[in-house]
């Protein structure tokens, strides 16, 4: 009787493990969203920006974009996680196949950072495993390295939706980003002479519309372009999602770690 008495306290001991485990893959949520920021890494007014965006994105183009951060791998690669979720969840439209899954996991003190860009098998042609890579790298890591995580989510869902929309080729975006660090001073002179050009006019737009400085900023840089496919063209809209399509994957995409 002892010895079942033992064996039954290890047993419900290893219970609780077991069941966390099986969480930790991340079933299909009851509310569907296109961010699911279970690490808690993006701010709330990124956060809500970043939804009425991919909303409105996905009612405009129908390509979906789910943003999802999390802080376990289950074990498992990153690469094998992203792709899981977007054939479990059914991320795009079925019959197109033309979902993208962003995942974050942040750096802790004893690991590290990764994340990864899965493409469905509709938009493979489209961002190909070489320009999904360049957008980590060059577009995402640099942030979050710096533990700016909401700019460097930002940043991707900017270049992935306009790839996607047909803003620029995945060419173009090749040939832009590998003509060295000259542009790059001097698009970085030009953002810092616009903020300080347009800061005194985003204040007191932030004031009246309930807003922070950098999303009245975004905001006001957005209304005043007539050009698709930038961040704040599909920000107008966004009214409820519908619910995911019913995508799957066909094993594309690109990621890193820091």
């Amino acid at each position: 009787m002892k010895q079942l008495s033992i064996l039954l306290i290890i047993l419900f001991a290893f219970t609780p493990i077991k069941a966390q485990e099986k969480k930790c893959l991340l079933d299909q949520p009851a509310k569907q969203d296109l961010v699911q920021d279970y690490a808690d890494i993006i701010d709330a007014e990124s956060e809500a920006h970043l939804r009425k965006t991919l909303i409105a994105f996905n009612d405009t183009t129908s390509t979906q974009i789910l943003v999802v951060t999390i802080t376990d791998l289950c074990n498992e690669d990153k690469v094998v996680f992203a792709h899981a979720l977007l054939e479990k969840w059914g991320i795009g439209q079925k019959g197109k196949n033309n979902g993208i899954v962003i995942l974050i996991k942040p750096k802790e003190i004893d690991g590290k950072g990764e994340t990864y860009i899965a493409v469905g098998y509709g938009l493979e042609g489209v961002l190909p495993d070489a320009i999904a890579k360049r957008i980590v790298e060059n577009e995402m890591i640099p942030y979050f390295k710096e533990k700016k995580y909401s700019w460097g989510i930002i940043a991707g869902v900017n270049t992935v939706m306009s790839i996607t929309s047909g803003e620029f080729s995945a060419d173009e975006y090749a040939k832009k980003n590998s003509a060295g660090w000259i542009p790059f001073v001097f698009v970085l002179v030009f953002i810092v002479f616009f903020v300080l050009l347009k800061s005194k006019g985003a204040s007191k737009y932030a004031a009246s519309n309930n807003l922070g400085f950098w999303a009245a900023l975004m905001l006001m840089n957005a209304s005043s372009r007539n050009h698709g496919g930038s961040f704040g063209n599909f920000g107008s809209g966004g009214g409820s999602f519908g619910g995911f399509g019913g995508g799957s994957s066909g094993g594309g995409g690109a990621g890193g770690s820091w």
